[in-house]
């Protein structure tokens, strides 16, 4: 009698930002079973990394269920290409140019590997695990250290565009000749609202004042002390997060009209920053959408954990990928 063929139940998840790098076991009902990281920023050469991150993923399965039981691996990645399974100019990395980083992981670890934008592996993780469960249209939306990107979902599909790219909405310009973006432009959504547009408002607003602010007695500017001065009345510290949530919620208004989603969902370090923020971003996105869709768009924070919602995106990823194995 021929034996029955086994059922692998884990994958690797990868979730690469710029500072690091985490990557988790996962089984096949989304329980992380071990988690490390390592320092993105360690590995100015490719190769290097992947030889590195190979090592460490090989131990973390052999230590958490035997390499022989995993899978497949995913992978979500700043600029990450799910089309071509490569990170291509990826403005916030060290590495430049088109990087075939799932095939050179493929190469390394003899898995299957899928690769993609990390907003992508993000919104299959909302989709499976998270705030758009059960949702078909809806956007989810990161903001964070690492930029400002997005994930459409269409009659329950990812929509990628032509190349791959769709949904760079950190990169679409909202002030005429504004800040540098790292993308090479100027004006884009990104540099005015993540943690370092924050702390460059702040600078400015400071500069213009005629009056005393907190702001400019704090050793550190941080989104931190700049919710803390708000938090004590301080008028330029309020204005610093109204004018930020005034943006964001324009750029959210302009978005929800052309997609006319269920849902945009909020993720990252962004949507902590509490009342001061959403409050004004909120009041902006209602006052910008187009006017049949006002009050029908649900704008949402992640109920997932910010520490482990990229990996389990990432995991779905990996499920999703078809089965591969040096080893069979």
């Amino acid at each position: 009698m021929e034996a029955i063929d086994k059922i692998k139940t884990n994958v690797v998840g990868i979730d690469i930002n710029v500072e690091k790098t985490t990557y988790a076991v996962v089984d096949i009902r989304g329980n992380i079973l071990k988690k490390e990281s390592m320092a993105t920023q360690d590995y100015p050469d490719v190769n290097d990394y992947v030889t590195a991150l190979s090592e460490r993923i090989v131990m973390l399965a052999e230590e958490s269920c035997g390499y022989e039981n995993i899978r497949s691996v995913g992978i979500g990645a700043p600029s990450g290409n799910f089309q071509t399974g490569c990170i291509e100019h990826a403005s916030n990395l060290h590495w430049e140019g088109q990087v075939p980083l799932a095939t050179m992981l493929q190469d390394r670890l003899g898995l299957a590997v899928a690769l993609a934008n990390d907003c992508h592996a993000t919104a299959l993780g909302e989709r499976m695990f998270g705030s758009a469960h059960g949702m078909h249209d809806f956007i989810v939306i990161s903001l964070g250290h690492g930029g400002v990107g997005s994930c459409i979902f269409t009659h329950g599909e990812p929509h990628l565009g032509e190349q791959g790219f769709a949904g760079e909405v950190g990169h679409t310009c909202i002030v005429e000749d504004g800040r540098s973006c790292g993308c090479g432009r100027q004006g884009c959504l990104e540099p005015y609202v993540t943690p370092a547009g924050i702390v460059k408002t702040a600078e400015e607003l400071i500069a213009q004042s005629k009056e005393s602010t907190l702001l400019s007695e704090q050793d550190e500017l941080t989104p931190a002390t700049i919710i803390d001065c708000c938090e004590k009345g301080d008028k330029t510290a309020q204005k610093v997060l109204s004018q930020t949530g005034a943006l964001l919620g324009m750029a959210l208004a302009n978005y929800a009209t052309l997609m006319n989603p269920e849902a945009i969902i909020l993720t990252g370090e962004m949507t902590h920053m509490g009342k001061w923020l959403m409050e004004p971003m909120r009041r902006s996105f209602e006052e910008h959408v187009f006017h049949n869709i006002r009050g029908k768009v649900k704008l949402l924070v992640s109920i997932l954990n910010d520490k482990d919602r990229d990996v389990l995106g990432a995991s779905v990823l990996a499920w999703d990928v078809k089965e591969y194995s040096l080893f069979i």
